[in-house]
């Protein structure tokens, strides 16, 4: 087992009978979580978890980061779960979209929230958008996981993470905690994946995508979420940070919302 960074943040009254935890994306870690989510929900009486991923962040294991695969985010998101008071809600963000779905093949838990999430069937389809939608984007993506941010040019980055609206300066904030991805988790989910396991279908289950999104634009968030078998909904004027946007707490309010509303029907039959 790994020694894995979660970061808490609790109600300062009583807490809500269901935690949650935050599950970050590729080449970031929980602090992604912890800039405005973390402490909003806290606020709101969630008693809010966020994990590093191994090799992410404060987690162990930045010096193999590469021979990490997906099945060991899966196993950290678990361990995590398994350390919360009740088993918690998983919200999982691009990368970490997919290590919940698989997560949930694995454990039941009470709901999830997919926010700008890696779809089932992988990055081969959104990549090969992005290689003809903004061509200078993908490259530098693939400079990203190749050498790491310092490779990298950051107004790329930006593009791909922010919509246009979001001013440079707040942007720039967060390019020095972007990190290396393991090549080998990328491998895992970068092919096709044609029959990929999918949680149960009776999950209550959101999936978020942002209209600004150049990673994962309209389309993936539609596939996603026929495959898992609800619908998808869409914030405007919101690239693919949703969590660190300029307007991030449309994003968490919606989320909010969702919450209340589902596990509140869940509680109640």
């Amino acid at each position: 087992m790994s020694q894995l960074e979660i970061i808490t943040r609790r109600p300062t009254g009583s807490a809500k009978p269901t935690p949650l935890l935050f599950v970050h994306g590729a080449f970031s870690g929980a602090w992604i979580w912890d800039a405005h989510f973390l402490p909003w929900f806290a606020e709101r009486g969630w008693e809010a978890h966020a994990v590093s991923l191994r090799g992410h962040g404060g987690s162990e294991g930045r010096e193999r980061l590469h021979s990490f695969g997906l099945a060991d985010y899966i196993d950290d998101v678990l361990e995590a779960a398994d350390a919360c008071s009740t088993p918690p809600v998983l919200i999982g963000h691009s990368m970490g979209g997919i290590v919940v779905q698989r997560a949930l093949t694995r454990r039941r838990c009470p709901a999830a929230v997919l926010m700008a999430s890696t779809p089932p069937h992988g990055l081969f389809s959104s990549t090969l958008g992005l290689a003809w939608r903004a061509p200078y984007v993908f490259q530098q993506m693939a400079s990203l996981m190749t050498f790491g941010a310092a490779a990298t040019d950051p107004q790329a980055v930006r593009r791909a993470m922010f919509s246009d609206s979001t001013p440079v300066e707040e942007a720039a904030r967060y390019e020095p905690f972007l990190q290396e991805e393991s090549r080998r988790v990328l491998a895992d989910i970068g092919g096709w994946i044609p029959f990929p396991p999918l949680p149960p279908r009776d999950l209550p289950l959101l999936v978020l995508g942002a209209e600004e999104d150049l990673l994962f634009p309209r389309a993936e968030v539609l596939a996603t979420a026929q495959a898992l078998g609800t619908k998808a909904e869409f914030l405007p004027n919101m690239g693919h940070a949703m969590m660190l946007e300029r307007d991030w707490e449309l994003a968490a309010q919606r989320v909010d919302a969702w919450l209340n509303q589902s596990l509140n029907a869940a509680m109640a039959a």
